[in-house]
């Protein structure tokens, strides 16, 4: 069946996220931008296993990302927000291991994306803060029913160990994985920890990125997720 969720709904559905953010201390819990975290796992399988006995709802497989050596598993977070559960693909064992997968012993953050509509203006947003980065790079994914997505990605030079996102414009007519991936999750909070919180609190408002830095004494993401049985937190 046809999916009606096009880009220019998407882009529109947005803009109503825009208009009502959910706050927290005077800003967003979850950034408006925010568009899927990755939680990362030497096994897909256990990954998904993790989820589910965490919240009640069991992550549907996406497919495998070529030339990259990772899989993945994908559930809706609410509208415009995912979970990426990623993990090693068995058949591209000589791919790198780009996140750091294969020595996890329990899955934990291993980064996070924000959308944009226009990635190009983001290059020049970025071009003109200083900020360095690499791409856009195009990228895809074969879906199970054959589908294909496809998106561009640009990423931070250094990224702050991943505290800082990537940037994704989604092409169009790609299906947005928040739309029909399996539901019953709710991202109720996001949030980024760093000893040095004023620092990285300017990188994110250079970025344009409503997020405020917490104090803590480590660097860490924090995903705060509430399922069928109850809520529960994600960190890196």
């Amino acid at each position: 069946m046809h999916n009606p969720f096009s880009r220019r709904s998407f882009l529109a559905a947005a803009a109503v996220a825009l208009a009502a953010p959910r706050k927290l201390f005077g800003r967003a819990s979850v950034p408006l931008m925010l568009d899927h975290i990755l939680l990362g796992s030497s096994d897909l399988d256990a990954g998904i296993a993790y989820i589910d006995e965490r919240s009640g709802v069991r992550p549907a497989f996406g497919g495998v990302h070529p030339g990259r050596g990772t899989r993945n598993a994908l559930a809706s977070l609410g509208e415009l927000h995912y979970l990426e559960v990623i993990g090693p693909d068995p058949q591209q064992a000589g791919a790198p291991d780009t996140f750091g997968l294969k020595p996890l012993t329990t899955p934990r953050l291993v980064g996070w994306a924000v959308h944009v509509s226009d990635i190009s203006a983001q290059v020049s947003r970025l071009a003109d803060a200083g900020i360095e980065f690499e791409g856009p790079v195009p990228g895809s994914r074969s879906r199970p029913d054959g589908r294909v997505l496809h998106w561009k990605a640009l990423r931070l030079k250094d990224d702050r160990q991943g505290l800082l996102p990537f940037f994704i414009e989604w092409g169009a007519g790609s299906v947005h994985p928040s739309t029909d991936s399996p539901t019953g999750c709710r991202l109720v909070r996001f949030e980024v920890l760093a000893p040095n919180a004023p620092d990285l609190d300017a990188k994110f408002t250079a970025l344009g990125i409503d997020l405020q830095v917490a104090k803590g004494p480590a660097p860490q993401l924090r995903a705060t997720i509430a399922g069928a049985h109850g809520e529960f937190t994600l960190t890196s």
